[in-house]
């Protein structure tokens, strides 16, 4: 058994009944949802500019709007590509702790929030199989040690937090950027429609995690999960540079390029952007030291 707390919270369940009921109310067939075009215009913004690698560096001065705009195709296409992996990955973790020892209290909203992620993967790899023709393959991730079924499961749910939180910023963003087109916009705002749902419980599992976690854990148990969280967050934000995207928008030296990129000083303001109110929550629970 991970923990009683989770199951003795009464708040905690009076959020969860909140979160099910409204996940009843917001359902939808995202197979019916969705328009899809038989194309996308090649000369035009894929992705808000301000979330493209090149902004704020000398690139996005120097290449031609049409190598901007093929940019951002590409990158837009490893974005939805970082959601399909990363949602295989919380899947995985969700559906082996549903209705399990210590996961009792929330293997009710476990249900919605798999069959929503599961709705979320197919409209994320649709597009990018009809408008980019690929699923960009990822990086392994940051990988650490979990000594014990309490400190793995705080280091899973942690770990699907912050994927959602990144995400979240984008979609947010390009669900009302009126330069992108309505297709992008709607797989956009209906993903943060469903995703505020699923930070809010994040937030609130995670603190429950790590409350029961901090009355056996040891200071060096504490410290380890706060290094392994802070890496976690880079692996995640470095995610989005990616060599092959620069070599399918036709950049020369794509490796040398994300080099140069992920050295520029933008790319450090645009992962606190990203993470802003990620690294607030995690400093004030005590998760990041």
């Amino acid at each position: 058994m991970v923990s009683e707390t989770i199951d003795r919270n009464d708040r905690f369940r009076g959020i969860l009944d909140r979160l099910a009921t409204k996940s009843i109310d917001d359902y939808y067939n995202p197979y019916r949802l969705f328009e899809w075009p038989d194309r996308l215009d090649e000369d035009m913004w894929w992705m808000s500019p301000e979330l493209t690698t090149t902004y704020g560096t000398k690139w996005a001065e120097t290449l031609t709007p049409q190598q901007l705009h093929t940019l951002s195709k590409h990158e837009s296409i490893n974005f939805y590509s970082l959601n399909v992996h990363g949602i295989r990955e919380l899947l995985i973790e969700v559906v082996g702790r549903i209705h399990t020892a210590g996961f009792e209290t929330p293997s009710e909203f476990f249900h919605h929030f798999i069959g929503e992620e599961n709705e979320h993967m197919w409209f994320f790899a649709e597009f990018c199989l009809r408008y980019g023709g690929r699923i960009y393959r990822q990086p392994a991730g940051a990988e650490g040690a979990a000594p014990s079924p309490k400190i793995q499961s705080l280091l899973v749910f942690a770990r699907i937090l912050i994927f959602e939180e990144l995400v979240d910023h984008f979609n947010s963003a390009m669900a009302v950027d009126e330069r992108l087109h309505e297709t992008i916009r709607g797989i956009n705002r209906i993903h943060h429609q469903d995703e505020s749902r699923h930070i809010a419980f994040g937030r609130e599992l995670v603190d429950l995690l790590h409350q029961d976690l901090r009355q056996t854990a040891t200071e060096q148990e504490l410290d380890d999960i706060s290094a392994y969280l802070r890496r976690y967050m880079k692996h995640s934000f470095d995610s989005l540079y990616h060599p092959q995207v620069y070599r399918d928008a036709g950049l020369e030296q794509p490796h040398e390029l994300r080099r140069a990129l992920m050295e520029s000083p933008a790319r450090a303001e645009a992962e606190q952007r990203t993470f802003r109110k990620t690294a607030k929550y995690l400093e004030r629970t005590g998760l990041i030291r």
